[in-house]
């Protein structure tokens, strides 16, 4: 009977790992022990998605609303209670850009119907340079019909999600899991232990608790990881005259990017990852004295170095003569900010992780348990919708061919084509990180040459685009 176990399982309690700024867990970093006796589940699944973030729920509506999954109960655990929430009239200072790729999902599932309801701003255009020197580039889409990305607040999608939940996708708040039983092979389902004591039992568990995962720490997955000595700063900005606010602009500096993400008329969101040590002086400043840090950071160019600005003059006048027919973009000015709105300002820390594997038999991880970026690119939770609608994808193929959504085997797919778009895009978000935080003339020389030859070249612009919507 599949609501009985088969096999014993071992139970992991929850354990808290000790931070390193460099680490690589491995399956000895927690260790299984068999449990001496382990009663019957109180009640089994076919798929329990353990985490209630907005991958978590975007997982569990999705795969939801698959008709081929229509006859599987799906569950899914939320460690907070269940609030009201109604739109508020002021902004959240954290946002996502939503990618093409992410929409597309979204509208196939009725999701991004709820989020127009609300409200999304479309980016039109992109626009980021640097500091050390003149060199910048642009992303557009040339079709005026298509955007490049939407800014939407993270509360928003979140409630669009749970809007379009199907009435048979279970959701259980408040539910703190206590640990993991997971099968050496498919023969044995997943057993969850609960802190109510209720016990269940799942063929396939997904994980979508956070880069602190306890699904990933119990399957034992190496967790390749660092903390970058940055701070990520958010807030929700007042801009000092309305305009048609659909550019997303992005300066990197030498302690780090800092960006400007379009809300309306007269909002925007900011981004600005700098130095903790930075980030602790920056929080600590009256609303004022930030605005003027801010439009500072934005506008300042006293950094500009003029061996290099004397280079890259040159160079962009010889490549306008090689490639005149690509033309680069007109430099646009960005906006001036004219004050913070009250009580908006945060801050969160960067860093970078990665598990070595996706799967194990019965599990899978998506989102941040299973990989962590520097928000700079502005494709984290983006990546974590691509493996919903990747891990979607194969159970699908997995019950059209008969096979066992919880089989090794057919997850395994779902890790090799995940790995190989999220590790790409990884390495080029810390690749870019690294060469943008250095002063070092012939770096920064160098760098500045590559970003205008990418930029007169609208091809391989394409390209990047492309990948990044992927």
């Amino acid at each position: 009977m599949r609501h009985l176990l088969r096999k014993s399982a071992a139970v992991i309690p929850r354990q808290k790992l000790p931070f390193i700024s460099f680490r690589l867990l491995s399956s000895t970093s927690i260790k299984r022990h068999e449990a001496e006796s382990i009663a019957p589940p109180d009640e089994h699944y076919d798929v329990v998605v353990s985490g209630g973030g907005m991958v978590g729920f975007a997982a569990a509506c999705v795969l939801g609303h698959s008709k081929r999954l229509s006859d599987r109960r799906i569950l899914l655990l939320e460690g907070g209670p269940k609030k009201p929430w109604s739109l508020p009239n002021e902004y959240s200072n954290r946002v996502c850009a939503l990618s093409g790729h992410t929409q597309r999902l979204f509208e196939k599932h009725g999701i991004w119907d709820h989020i127009k309801s609300m409200r999304a701003q479309p980016v039109r255009r992109m626009q980021v340079w640097e500091s050390c020197s003149e060199a910048m580039i642009t992303f557009d889409e040339k079709n005026q019909d298509e955007v490049v990305a939407h800014i939407v607040e993270n509360d928003v999608i979140l409630q669009a999600i749970k809007n379009q939940l199907p009435d048979h996708v279970e959701v259980q708040f408040n539910s703190k899991v206590d640990g993991y039983g997971l099968p050496q092979d498919s023969s044995s389902p997943v057993t969850i232990s609960l802190a109510s004591g209720k016990t269940l039992s799942t063929d396939l568990l997904v994980g979508a608790d956070g880069a602190k995962s306890l699904v990933r720490q119990t399957m034992g997955s190496q967790y390749l990881g660092w903390e970058y000595d940055q701070m990520g700063i958010v807030a929700t900005l007042e801009l000092s005259e309305p305009s048609d606010n659909s550019v997303a602009w992005q300066r990197f500096l030498p302690t780090g990017p800092v960006a400007l993400l379009p809300l309306s008329d007269d909002r925007s969101s900011l981004v600005w990852s700098t130095t903790k040590d930075s980030a602790k002086t920056l929080l600590s400043l009256p609303e004022e004295e930030f605005t003027d840090a801010l439009n500072r950071a934005i506008w300042d160019n006293s950094s500009t170095d003029q061996t290099v600005q004397a280079v890259h003059e040159k160079w962009t006048n010889l490549l306008d003569v090689i490639i005149p027919s690509q033309g680069a973009d007109v430099r646009q000015l960005p906006p001036s900010v004219s004050a913070v709105v009250p009580g908006s300002r945060g801050a969160f820390p960067l860093g970078l992780g990665h598990a070595v594997h996706y799967v194990a038999p019965r599990v899978a991880l998506i989102g941040d348990a299973a990989h962590r970026v520097h928000p700079l690119a502005g494709q984290g939770v983006n990546l974590g919708f691509g493996d919903v609608a990747a891990l979607l994808e194969t159970l699908e193929k997995a019950v059209l061919l008969g096979a066992d959504i919880g089989d090794i085997r057919e997850l395994y797919k779902y890790e090799s084509e995940r790995q190989k778009h999220n590790m790409a895009t990884m390495a080029s978000i810390d690749g870019l990180y690294r060469l943008y935080s250095t002063t070092a003339t012939p770096v920064v020389l160098l760098r500045s040459l590559g970003l205008s030859a990418v930029n007169m070249l609208s091809p391989l612009k394409r390209y990047i685009m492309k990948h990044a919507e992927s």
